[in-house]
């Protein structure tokens, strides 16, 4: 009766990754050990467990069994006497659980745990562990009435008790509330319900647990799909009845990836509308993990996936740029020629690059207006040169000499080097507004600065190594070897791994003299995306990575703009406070 009422939510031994039994085992190659509790009643709290009664199984066969009452060090409530026959002069003599806990943890070891509604039985094992400091195992487990529930229909049973069900699988052993015949019915119980699960295409461990759980019948169906996949780096593309890609995505191990598509765990609502239109998985095997994010990277920008959100659309990157001719003025523009001398970018969108033009804008006296402007002709001036926000070069007010020194020169040096200047005069203005208490003017100018500092740090470093005609690259592999890349102009070109035991500069020469020819360039991102070559510097960033040729220096400008990098996080952690305060 108390077990019944008990209500208690999933816990952490319930997670398909834990223990170490391998999910691809076979059904009938698992060892499970079916286990029930005996309890004083109420919620676990370390004690009240009564009795342990525990089967091993494997192949049907029975292995072990393990049964022994346990002294609660507390009374018995009656009823429980009346519905287990469990007396009190039964357990004085009884070992407690501190005693118990070795052996069964023992004979639990490198097995399948197995329960009938297993939160209530292990959530009273955890909590005796945690209270006698011993370690819980986290094993896997398999809940019979969960795996009942998604196996028979209402038709076959009326509830998924374990009574019931021992009656409909007709159990050599009958529940009796005595935790050795309630294990041994379940065992029957087990193996009643793994015999249907054929039917379902269940035939390992790893699926039997993640089908007991609340799995949408779409992902049931659809399971097959992660079939054959192979466990290693790469691309998974989930591809539609036409071969369109609909989802492309990149793992450490695909197999293991694709899979939890199809568990409990996948609750994403576009994810399940895309599962439904796949009809195949196709999968791309990798080098190692950053060949596999560079091929996710371009794969989704060649084919825009519908049910991807990241990466799409590289081609629409913004940049800034001074225009040509006399008194020369930003403009946000798609790409930049050959012969543009100051720009700033990329930038995902036209509202950021906007945002960093408008702190150059306070910072420097840049014309703001759209008029081609002429040496020879006067044009009226806007409402800007009234405020003393613009020199007026409209109306000849300042020469092209002096306009240059003033509002050129700081942008081309903020961008290729120096950004000392415009940071300076931004820091300025908003010292004046915070003075005269314009506190919200304030946090608009420090959005632009943060702005123009995420632009010009992020540039600065894209250029200092897409400048790089061929950079080889290595860093240590999990399993043995060296993970190798050679990268031609920011571009990936090549990857492979050389084999434990063996020097790595054979197969970087074989990687080189197979790896894409990537000819120079301009601007900062020439030859692949931005998010591509940010991706390479984050791998040849790490500590464990090593530079091992280099056919120039790698550098970045001694004062240049990664030396604000502490203010450009003070500047964002102010910004997100501000954010989450007025959204409270």
């Amino acid at each position: 009766m108390a077990q019944t009422e008990y209500v208690q939510e999933p816990l952490a031994g319930f997670d398909p990754g834990a223990g170490g039994i391998d999910p691809a085992l076979p059904l009938y190659a698992t060892t499970f050990v079916v286990v029930d509790l005996e309890t004083t009643g109420g919620a676990p709290d370390g004690g009240g467990i009564t009795e342990i009664g525990a089967v091993k199984v494997r192949g049907g066969e029975e292995l072990g069994v393990l049964a022994t009452l346990v002294n609660p060090g507390v009374p018995i409530p009656p009823f429980i006497t009346v519905l287990t026959g469990i007396t009190q002069a039964m357990l004085v003599p009884a070992p407690p659980i501190e005693q118990v806990l070795p052996s069964f943890l023992e004979f639990v070891s490198d097995a399948v745990l197995v329960a009938h509604n297993a939160p209530y039985d292990v959530g009273f094992l955890k909590a005796a562990c945690a209270k006698h400091g011993y370690r819980w195992p986290n094993p896997r487990v398999l809940d019979t009435a969960a795996l009942a529930r998604r196996v028979l229909t209402r038709d076959e049973v009326p509830n998924r008790k374990l009574g019931t069900l021992a009656a409909y699988f007709r159990t050599a052993t009958q529940p009796t509330h005595r935790a050795l015949d309630d294990a041994k019915a379940t065992v029957d119980v087990l193996h009643g319900l793994i015999a249907r699960l054929g039917g379902h295409r269940v035939d390992t461990i790893g699926d039997a647990i993640e089908f007991a759980r609340a799995v949408t019948p779409t992902q049931r169906r659809k399971r097959h799909l992660a079939e054959g996949l192979p466990k290693a780096p790469g691309v998974y593309i989930f591809r539609a009845a036409d071969d369109r890609p609909l989802y492309v995505g990149t793992s450490g191990d695909i197999a293991t990836r694709v899979r939890s598509y199809f568990t409990a765990a996948e609750k994403r609502a576009r994810i399940s509308e895309m599962l439904a239109a796949a009809e195949r998985v196709e999968a791309v095997e990798c080098a190692h993990s950053l060949e596999a994010e560079v091929r996710e990277l371009r794969l989704i920008g060649a084919h825009a996936p519908p049910y991807n959100r990241r990466s799409k659309f590289p081609e629409r990157a913004v940049w800034l740029k001074l225009t040509d001719g006399p008194y020369p003025r930003l403009s946000v523009v798609r790409d930049i020629a050959p012969g543009d001398a100051g720009y700033l970018g990329p930038f995902s969108s036209r509202r950021a690059a906007e945002l960093a033009a408008a702190g150059f804008h306070d910072a420097v006296p840049l014309r703001q207006c759209t008029h081609r402007l002429s040496l020879r002709t006067v044009t009226p001036a806007c409402a800007l040169a009234e405020l003393g926000r613009c020199p007026a070069p409209c109306e000849h007010r300042i020469a092209p000499e002096e306009y240059d020194v003033r509002a050129v020169a700081p942008f081309r040096t903020a961008t290729a080097s120096d950004p000392q200047p415009v940071v300076d005069a931004l820091l300025a203005r908003i010292e004046v507004l915070s003075r005269d208490q314009r506190y919200e003017e304030a946090a608009v100018v420090r959005s632009r600065l943060a702005a123009v500092l995420r632009a010009t740090v992020r540039m600065q470093r894209l250029a200092a190594l897409t400048g790089i005609a061929e950079l080889a690259a290595a860093r240590p592999a999990a399993r043995g070897g060296w993970e190798l890349a050679l990268v031609r102009y920011g571009r990936l070109a090549g990857a492979g791994v050389s084999p434990p035991g063996v020097h790595p500069r054979p197969t970087i020469a074989a990687i080189r003299a197979t790896a894409e020819t990537v000819p120079p360039g301009h601007g900062p991102v020439p030859h692949a995306s931005a998010e591509e070559t940010e991706r390479i510097l984050s791998w040849l960033e790490r500590p464990e990575t090593r530079l091992v040729e280099m056919s120039s220096g790698w550098a970045s400008p001694v004062a240049g703009a990664a030396r604000f990098r502490d203010l450009l996080s003070k500047a964002e952690s102010a910004a997100s406070h501000q954010l989450s305060t007025e959204r409270s």
